[in-house]
């Protein structure tokens, strides 16, 4: 960690430059002689992209960020505050503790927090921050977290845990045994130093994998900002061997949306069935990832189109936990039909259809935007159709 970062000068200078061309900073150089130029760069970027993610980082002074990796991994300010509303208590460790964003919610609603990494120049990164930020109750460990609960004594309210995956290898499906730690092969440890464990995961761990690799899952929690979702997190409880609650969450600019189940009614759930009626309804991307394709049709009292289209209807508007249009008309996706379109421009969206997206435009010379939505997909009848909507607010 190199001090002479925080040096005003240079501190002015990478505020200046947040917004300037980072290629040509390089080719230009910098006249510090104290900090080489690669370093202001790297601080540049990693302040840059907390401008929104961590806003309270980046309205502080003398902040010290990591490579913008480290940023780009760590959770934002808006998911930490989430995680921090779902735990309580006096003590709680991050085994796993990273830029320490998670830490500092945690440390608003816990007397004491323990922060463990595994970087030395990271630790020591978070620990001056962590001043700067005016947090006194979080202890910075550097070392292995699973190391160190294997040496200490102590036990803890919770143990929070985001691993990191070792490879990409496998593309988009992986199991927790892939990651650091190996969560499932440390439970019992885990276990010993606490009755409550909270696991942050990427969204790309299947539900069912993650369910068959632990044990005690008492409710997975699916995290939304913007109808992306950005992380899966998983709440065990020692000796915990009933069904699991389903939470789901979107953040949106001026709203939340939420919408939770249970499992075990999910998998014995039967969706109702109709024909499009007046309003459509697309399930936001949590509730996607979450798999209530049944249980939201009859909490809601929404007909499903078809098994597998994932797209709802009503007679009347109703409150949903995604996008809701109103059908302005539907046409069979036939030649015929198609002629008769004479739509220049449409935001289109295929739900269980054979073609994609990009092949409907080309064939249809439709381009993207305007405030028209269709909607390509198959109804109960297995015909397909378009739905054509118009969106509302």
């Amino acid at each position: 960690m190199n001090t002479e970062i925080l040096n005003n000068e240079v501190q002015e200078f990478i505020s200046q430059h947040l917004n300037s061309d980072i290629n040509a900073l390089l080719l230009k150089g910098t006249n510090f002689s104290q900090v080489d130029t690669k370093e202001i760069i790297e601080q540049i970027e990693a302040k840059k992209r907390c401008e929104k993610k961590l806003f309270s980082w980046f309205k502080s002074d003398n902040i010290y960020y990591p490579n913008k990796l480290n940023i780009e991994q760590t959770s934002s300010e808006i998911t930490a505050k989430y995680k921090s509303g779902l735990v309580s208590g006096d003590a709680i460790i991050d085994i796993t503790g990273g830029f320490g964003v998670d830490c500092f919610y945690f440390s608003k609603v816990f007397k004491t927090v323990t922060h463990c990494e595994i970087n030395n120049h990271l630790s020591e990164i978070v620990k001056h921050n962590y001043q700067q930020l005016k947090v006194n109750n979080i202890e910075t460990i550097y070392g292995d977290g699973i190391e160190y609960l294997k040496t200490t004594k102590k036990t803890f309210d919770w143990i929070y845990i985001d691993p990191s995956r070792r490879h990409d290898s496998k593309g988009k499906v992986f199991f927790l045994n892939d990651c650091l730690p190996n969560v499932p092969e440390h439970l019992n440890l885990l276990f010993n130093h606490s009755k409550n464990i909270l696991i942050k995961t990427s969204p790309l761990l299947d539900f069912s994998v993650g369910i068959n690799e632990l044990k005690h899952i008492k409710a997975i929690h699916v995290v939304a900002i913007n109808n992306d979702v950005k992380e899966l997190l998983w709440v065990l409880e020692k000796d915990f061997n009933t069904s699991i609650s389903i939470y789901t969450v979107n953040f949106k600019l001026d709203t939340t949306e939420t919408f939770n189940f249970n499992l075990d009614d999910e998998k014995s759930s039967n969706s109702k069935y109709h024909l499009p009626l007046n309003y459509l309804y697309e399930p936001n991307s949590a509730v996607l990832k979450a798999g209530g394709f049944h249980i939201i049709s009859n909490q809601l009292d929404v007909f499903k189109l078809h098994l597998h289209s994932h797209l709802y209807t009503s007679a009347h508007i109703l409150e949903f936990p995604g996008r809701i249009f109103k059908i302005e008309s539907i046409i069979p996706f036939n030649k015929k039909a198609l002629k008769t379109l004479a739509i220049k421009k449409a935001n289109i969206t295929t739900r269980n259809f054979p073609e994609s997206v990009e092949n409907l435009r080309k064939k249809l010379k439709i381009a993207d935007g305007g405030t028209i939505y269709m909607f390509f997909t198959t109804n109960l009848n297995d015909e397909k159709i378009v739905i054509i909507t118009s969106k509302v607010n």
